[in-house]
């Protein structure tokens, strides 16, 4: 975990509610797609956690939906602000375990940081499906981004409004060999329950510290209860124990 200064490069609405901000400074700490930074907004106390979306050398992306006073004050920051940011935080995915032809399945805000790990995933030569689950057409966002990677892409809105109508879990694809997601937990556990290889889960959680000083973001696993921000926020399918 390292704390730096960070300068904003650009700043941009993308969907409904949702922005894109590049941020210039030293990503050194960041090294696995999954991880994630914590910024500190100024005149407010807790810090706000944001999945990486991307990273070239030291520029790095997030994606953001507006859901509060703190994301509200970052839709209005401008090119040449300084934020500070605890970057290195998390897990993240572990690639080695994809196969051949892995499987991304993503819902709104719990899509960037599977663009990180597709890209990685491709250098690699794997053969990427890409599942982007949103509320409704005006919600989307990337789609485009992930097939310029190579991706096959399938979309779903809940509303029918693009692609295919329902949820992701009505559009999984059989043939993947391996699989990961991010996204809401009802999501989560509905994708639990609807595959049958094995898995990554990014959970979504509201976060007091964002390096396991408190125990404020827990989730029930098979060895006792672990630490979303410390532990996680990526957990392999077979330890996570859903609540009935």
């Amino acid at each position: 975990m390292k704390e730096s200064v960070f300068t904003v490069t650009q700043n941009s609405q993308i969907a409904t509610l949702t922005y894109l901000m590049r941020l210039d400074g030293d990503c050194s700490d960041i090294i696995r797609p999954g991880q994630f930074v914590n910024i500190r907004i100024e005149g407010l106390f807790l810090r706000r956690p944001i999945s990486v979306c991307d990273l070239a050398d030291n520029r790095l992306t997030i994606i953001y939906k507006t859901v509060g006073k703190g994301t509200e004050i970052m839709a209005g920051m401008k090119p040449g602000q300084e934020l500070s940011l605890l970057t290195g935080l998390g897990n993240g995915y572990d690639l080695s375990k994809a196969g051949d032809s892995p499987l991304l399945i993503g819902g709104g805000v719990g899509i960037p940081p599977l663009y990180y790990l597709a890209r990685k995933l491709r250098e690699e030569g794997k053969a990427v499906t890409a599942l982007l689950g949103f509320n409704r057409k005006e919600e989307m966002f990337f789609e485009n981004e992930f097939r310029e990677l190579g991706c096959d892409v399938t979309v779903t809105t809940a509303d029918g409004s693009c692609g295919t109508k329902g949820f992701v879990t009505d559009a999984i694809p059989a043939g993947h060999s391996y699989f990961y997601t991010c996204g809401p937990e009802p999501m989560l556990s509905a994708v639990y329950r609807a595959t049958v290889t094995s898995g990554q889960f990014s959970f979504e959680e509201r976060m007091g510290c964002g390096f396991g000083a408190c125990m404020g973001c827990s989730c029930r696993t098979v060895t006792g209860y672990k630490r979303i921000c410390k532990d996680g926020p990526v957990l392999e399918k077979e330890e996570i124990l859903w609540e009935d």
